[in-house]
């Protein structure tokens, strides 16, 4: 009996593949049907269960399957307890890739906040929570957006092999991912609180109990990103056209900006994540210890940079915190999987710079030949054009299919045939 015959039977069975009551491996015991976001199309069916480590698992199976699964990890991290129904924006987020054929399932995490390797052994578990209930695909690819890139570049290097060198997946696809890992991505923002505090003085105000800016917060603080805004507002005037700014918010901004290089609308954002999520990070993950350092730092740009280096806070790691925080999350580029990255030039959030880092560790651990990158002139960080996704998993699905790496001028052309009148090809030379 072939292997694609008992997966079409359990395709067929759905939740009736284990008996009614028991629950598998990794403590799913059935899926109950949901809507499906409209963007998938109506040929599609959606399930949902809770895994056995509280996280939450959203399969869309087209009725017309392609025999191929994506494995999805979200980005982030999101800091609120997981909820059914949380994955749906994902999957409307990723929507073409269900249209084309595939199948997919995403994961919650079984909790909110940090963890970079506690997300992968998520990611994983809903692989064989997949495999349980619908069969082995012909072929698993691994996919992951954002903080959801690092989480799958550091799930290829846990997972990539069974115990016995056996593939549990056959690829990996990342999109605008945060490949620098974990020591390396996050120091711009701890920069950007310092240089902030430098010219606003509000965060924390004067007559608030002061903390060091790389805490983001203190355990237990009860500040809202509502408060925060405001409070940049009042600084620099960024909620408001530039003609009603004051001339001291007007000077305020335009040094913040020149300083840390952060885009004007994307000052609130990469702040509260510097406030909550570092807030998250160090109290939570680091036992209140510091990663980030600026001792050493020399910032230029502003009106009067002599005074802002003599004047700005600074802090010094702690290795200890270094080392936990590398562990959870920085990468060795020991893949073992084609692997397709595909950034955006112009992405706000993370730098298309994270692409030569993560190749730089890749062709340091000698794996370059498995590593295939591509730029494009998108400006959009949490959503690439549809065609930008297609075109990858195409070019992915040629070099699986082949054995051969394709070009970099595959994205280009792959792009052209699969492009439609509203969604024009992107791709660029790197």
């Amino acid at each position: 009996m072939s292997r694609r015959w008992i997966a079409t039977v359990v395709a067929v069975l759905g939740t009736a593949a284990l008996p009614a009551g028991a629950a598998d491996a990794d403590g799913v015991t059935s899926f109950a049907p949901v809507a499906c976001p409209a963007s998938v199309g109506a040929q599609v069916d959606c399930h949902e269960a809770q895994d056995g480590n509280g996280a939450w698992l959203l399969v869309a199976m087209p009725r017309t399957w392609n025999r191929r699964l994506i494995v999805h990890a979200h980005g982030g991290p999101r800091l609120g307890t997981p909820e059914a129904g949380d994955s749906a924006e994902d999957l409307d987020r990723f929507a073409v890739m269900v249209r084309s054929g595939y199948a997919w399932i995403g994961s919650t995490y079984r909790r909110g906040g940090y963890g970079v390797r506690m997300a992968a052994a998520d990611v994983d578990v809903s692989r064989r929570v997949f495999w349980s209930r619908w069969g082995r695909p012909e072929r698993t690819l691994l996919h992951g957006q954002s903080w959801g890139g690092n989480v799958v570049a550091k799930a290829a290097e846990l997972y990539a092999l069974d115990l016995d060198g056996r593939p549990n997946y056959d690829g990996v696809l990342t999109t605008n991912g945060l490949l620098f890992g974990g020591t390396r991505g996050y120091g711009f923002r701890a920069d950007l609180r310092a240089v902030y505090q430098y010219y606003c003085r509000n965060h924390p105000a004067a007559d608030e109990a002061q903390y060091p800016l790389w805490q983001g917060l203190p355990a237990g603080a009860k500040m809202t990103r509502d408060d925060l805004r405001k409070r940049v507002d009042a600084c620099t005037g960024v909620d408001r056209p530039a003609a009603e700014r004051t001339p001291a918010q007007a000077a305020n901004l335009r040094d913040i900006l020149a300083v840390t290089g952060v885009a004007e609308q994307q000052l609130v954002a990469h702040l509260a994540w510097g406030t909550f999520h570092f807030q998250d990070l160090v109290q939570k993950r680091l036992g209140g210890r510091n990663p980030f350092d600026n001792a050493n730092t020399q910032y230029r740009g502003s009106r009067d940079d002599a005074a802002l280096n003599a004047g700005i806070e600074r802090f010094h790691a702690d290795p200890a915190a270094v080392a936990q925080l590398a562990y959870d999350a920085d990468l060795s580029g020991l893949i073992v999987l084609p692997t397709v990255t595909v950034h955006a030039r112009h992405d706000p959030t993370v730098s298309y710079q994270a692409e030569a880092a993560y190749k730089a560790t890749v062709d340091a651990a000698g794996r370059g030949h498995l590593l295939l990158q591509a730029l494009t002139d998108e400006r959009d960080h949490s959503r690439l054009q549809d065609t930008t996704y297609a075109s990858a998993l195409r070019v992915l699905e040629q070099w699986l299919d082949s054995g051969k790496r394709p070009a970099p001028t595959a994205f280009a052309e792959t792009c052209g045939r699969v492009s439609q009148a509203r969604d024009t090809c992107r791709f660029i030379a790197p």
